[in-house]
């Protein structure tokens, strides 16, 4: 159950530091070799393999948004009897925030870690409606 713990209040610290804006807490607990997908249809959108280049996509994120608010509904885990920190932990939440250019936005959806001995080994985000809104807010409309 231990484990349990750690991994959710990894994920959730995760939320807390793109709130505060920390680049390097966002990083943290990051493996050199981490795979990151984001789903749509625009430049941001995509698979991203190694942790310097998955940080330089959150450093372009914080850049397009100057604000983020993401509020965290649910944060499950697979193995509750995990002891390694070898797990899957999904975070529902939501987001408000505003891009660089005043342009305000709302969405929500899960991200998906894989966890290998308490590190992000792959995360993939789902996010539920990557329409109109979310290219705009993300300059691509």
């Amino acid at each position: 159950m231990i484990g349990t713990v750690l991994a959710k209040r990894g994920v959730a610290a995760g939320y807390e530091a793109m709130n505060r804006r920390d680049l390097e807490a966002i990083m943290a607990d990051w493996r050199d070799d981490a795979v990151f997908t984001y789903p749509g249809d625009i430049p941001a959108s995509g698979t991203f393999k190694g942790k310097s280049i998955i940080k330089d996509w959150f450093r372009r994120y914080l850049e397009q948004f100057p604000e983020v608010r993401f509020d965290v509904h649910d944060i499950c885990v697979r193995d509750i009897l995990d002891l390694v920190g070898n797990n899957v932990v999904i975070g529902h939440w939501s987001v408000q925030l505003t891009n660089c250019e005043g342009q305000t936005g709302r969405w929500s959806g899960v991200s998906i870690f894989t966890l290998q001995r308490g590190q992000v080994i792959a995360l993939k985000d789902i996010i539920f409606d990557v329409g109109d809104e979310f290219r705009r807010c993300w300059s691509a409309a």
